[in-house]
């Protein structure tokens, strides 16, 4: 095999959740321009339409899947479905996340509990569902969405920033345990990404744009495609001796 075939995700399964829209969905893209069989998940089915519409166009197989990552019984039909269509899960992205923006004396347990079981619980269950898979048959790889806040502190986020830096210890713990059984954990850590939701902010308050610009060396966002080449190589045969790490896409923002 040579190098760039070692690139190559031909023929094997990946699950995206949170694949819908903004990451999640160039994620998705990337997977299956790589070669893969693409398992889209969210709340909502009607959302995975239009990137599963882009999926089959470049002649790449995938399936919608209905996934709330807070129930357990989805996460359970999701790998099921996953199982059954294509026989197995190489690879799971946990994408599927949700922010607060509040200041830490006024979220109310309700709130708390919303991040951190998304964000933070979610991961872990849909790890150890395909975790289980991965390990009857002989290893895959699990890659976990966080963020450079996950390494950082920032006013008005200690839930999300809370659920992120757990994320990235869960990355270890999992690393660590299921090493010797095949299965590479591995966590991505994106920057200020320009999404379509981040975009309609700047157009509304520009100064977002700006403030968050001082911070990155690279002066520019990171475009959701440049997030989906990381998790492709991560997937990927090329990263086979790669587990436990964090790898912050960020344009230089944590070097500082």
């Amino acid at each position: 095999m040579n190098t760039l075939d070692r690139f190559s995700l031909k023929d094997k399964t990946v699950i995206v959740t949170g694949a819908s829209q903004g990451i999640g969905e160039s994620i998705a893209m990337g997977m299956a321009e790589a070669g893969a069989n693409v398992v889209l998940a969210a709340r909502t089915v009607d959302k995975l339409e239009k990137v599963a519409t882009k999926i089959e166009a470049i002649g790449a197989k995938c399936i919608k899947v209905k996934t709330d990552v807070q129930k357990r019984e989805d996460i359970e039909a999701m790998v099921q479905t996953t199982v059954d269509e294509f026989g197995t899960v190489d690879c799971l992205v946990n994408n599927a996340g949700i922010n607060l923006v509040k200041p830490a004396l006024e979220i109310t347990e309700e709130e708390w509990d919303a991040v951190l079981d998304t964000n933070l619980k979610g991961y872990f269950m849909c790890s150890q569902a395909t975790g289980r898979v991965m390990i009857e048959n002989g290893g895959g790889s699990i890659i976990n969405n966080a963020s450079v806040f996950g390494l950082r502190g920032f006013p008005s986020l200690v839930a999300y920033i809370s659920s992120k830096g757990g994320v990235v210890q869960l990355t270890r713990g999992l690393a660590v345990e299921w090493a010797r059984k095949g299965v590479r954990v591995n966590c991505i850590a994106p920057g200020y990404t320009l999404t379509e939701m981040t975009k309609r902010d700047i157009e509304s308050n520009p100064a977002i744009l700006q403030f968050n610009l001082r911070k990155i060396p690279m002066k520019r966002g990171c475009e959701p495609r440049e997030i989906a080449d990381v998790m492709v190589f991560a997937a990927s045969d090329a990263a086979s001796y790669m587990t436990g790490q964090i790898i912050a896409v960020d344009g230089g923002w944590t070097a500082f």
